[in-house]
């Protein structure tokens, strides 16, 4: 039988990519993964397909497992396979990764702790309230807020100093301690800190719904209430939060705050994704197509087998030139066969994606539709010439039509096609009709097409009338506005970057 291992994994505070780089390389190892409430869920993506992700989450008064259920399982999964204990923040840092740790040793399994990014620290860093600095502190400390209200310590545990806390550490930390917060406030001030020590609740930290409160030691358990902040949140008390008015980088993105859908194919989002995360935004992958293969080869392989005949290869789409090269590859043969062929694209990604096979464009419009590709060409260059246009099965026929018009041989075969893929459309419409979805955003007419119809049995052009509805450019935009929807924002520039630059416009 072969010999289990755990490994205790802190995954940070929430922000995916504060995750260590051991923690995702010993995710990809993992036969098992058990992972916490706090503990963002996008790190299961790293663990392998056939991996089993069990959760054993606990929040206040809901408890999936008690801490001793918890344990038992991990020793038992570790036995003879390899297990991550995903835990959030540090897993030695009120995380309970001390007991877990105690457990596996005395059953004898192997372990290894790869620690985290801690809520302590980065939380803060987010508000934009840094721990220390010379002119405000030069010392901390990191408290439980789960003591007892009355003080008293645990049965066999050493009890919070309020004394030592309140006039001899310069700021204070505080993990989970909202519902006490009206106790620590109290006992703080009792014991000689200042009233008007500032201090910060900062929820979800690190995250798109990350809610800071400030105030100070007399008037925040005010603040809080009056905000409706409920954990988890950390507090911070000290001089330190004054500097979150010049500091406060995190929550003054453009788009922070912001709920954004993503209705791109799922392996194209990845880019999208990230660029509007970087500008603050949350995201919720909705992709209403997939790209797959065309029904038959048999139209492309007879193009490929007679490249020669033609003149000018036009893409139009990244996924036009993956899926046509991997089938001149199949064929056994390789960019030489494109010797002596003109080569046109729309869009900078599409002109990327050949760059990178070691070709050079012919045209590449300015504007990123067949419009401004037909420009480029001009119609006494095109007549008698001939075509080969590999693309999505279903697409718009003004390229094509507008060719063979001007005297062209015109070849369309489809290179892949697009299908509806929508998966939770009910999740999704009740995120709309509750108002958590800011933005709705298109990158292509077929993503419209299959949103309406993902959500078919509803009124989308009234379930959208609250949400602002972005389109990658104009062609989009109008099938959006033929199916009812209004969009509040058509990019300028008809690409994912002008399309994130419109909406930070507008927001």
């Amino acid at each position: 039988m072969t010999k289990g291992k755990a490994y205790l994994v802190g995954a940070g505070p929430g922000d995916p990519g504060l995750l260590t780089l051991k923690g995702r390389d010993v995710l990809g190892l993992a036969d098992v993964v058990i992972y916490d409430y706090l503990a963002n869920e996008a790190f299961l993506e790293y663990a392998p397909p056939h991996a089993e992700r069990i959760y054993v989450g606990k929040k206040g008064g809901d408890h999936t497992m008690t801490q001793e259920a918890i344990n038992r399982l991990l020793v038992e999964k570790a036995r003879d396979r390899v297990v991550v204990r995903l835990k959030g923040g540090d897993p030695f840092v009120f995380g309970r990764g001390g007991e877990e740790a105690q457990e596996l040793a005395a059953a004898g399994i192997d372990f290894e702790v790869v620690p985290g990014v801690t809520a302590a620290v980065a939380v803060p860093a987010y508000a934009g309230i840094p721990l220390s600095h010379r002119d405000y502190a030069s010392s901390m400390a990191f408290i439980t807020g789960h003591e007892r209200a009355d003080g008293a310590p645990p049965e066999g545990k050493e009890g919070i100093d309020w004394g030592k806390l309140s006039s001899g550490i310069g700021t204070l930390v505080f993990f989970m301690g909202v519902k006490n917060l009206p106790e620590i406030a109290s006992r703080l001030m009792e014991h000689g800190r200042s009233p008007q020590t500032p201090v910060a609740v900062i929820r979800w930290g690190t995250t798109p719904q990350q809610r800071t409160v400030t105030g100070t030691l007399a008037d925040i358990v005010d603040k809080v209430r009056e905000a409706a902040l409920k954990p988890p949140a950390v507090i911070v008390v000290g001089d330190v939060v004054r500097l979150r008015d010049s500091l406060n980088w995190f929550e003054t993105k453009p788009l922070f705050g912001k709920t954004v859908l993503v209705t791109r194919a799922r392996e194209q989002a990845s880019d999208f994704r990230k660029a509007l995360e970087e500008r603050g935004a949350r995201c919720v992958e909705f992709p209403t197509i997939a790209v797959t293969p065309p029904a038959s080869w048999e139209p492309l392989d007879a193009a490929l087998a007679s490249l020669d005949r033609y003149d000018w290869l036009i893409f139009t789409s990244v996924n036009g030139v993956r899926f046509f090269m991997d089938r001149l590859w199949a064929a056994g043969r390789d960019v030489r066969a494109l010797a002596g062929i003109r080569l046109a694209a729309i869009g900078p990604k599409t002109a990327e994606s050949l760059e990178r096979w070691g070709l050079r464009l012919d045209v590449v419009p300015h504007e990123y539709r067949a419009e401004s590709l037909l420009d480029a060409l001009g119609e006494e260059a095109v007549r008698g010439r001939r075509f080969l246009l590999p693309r999505a099965a279903q697409a718009r026929d003004v390229l094509p039509q507008t060719l063979r018009r001007w005297g062209a041989d015109v070849d369309v075969v489809p290179a892949y096609e697009t299908v509806p893929a929508a998966k939770g459309a009910d999740g999704v419409a009740a995120m709309l009709e509750q108002g958590e979805i800011h933005v709705v955003t298109f990158t292509a007419s077929s993503t419209v097409r299959f949103f309406v119809q993902a959500l078919a049995d509803r009124n989308v052009p009234k379930l959208l009338e609250k949400t602002v509805v972005a389109c990658i450019g104009p062609i989009t935009a109008d099938t959006a506005r033929s199916l009812g929807i209004h969009p509040a924002v058509v990019a300028d520039e008809y690409t994912i970057p002008g399309l994130v630059r419109a909406l930070c416009a507008l927001l």
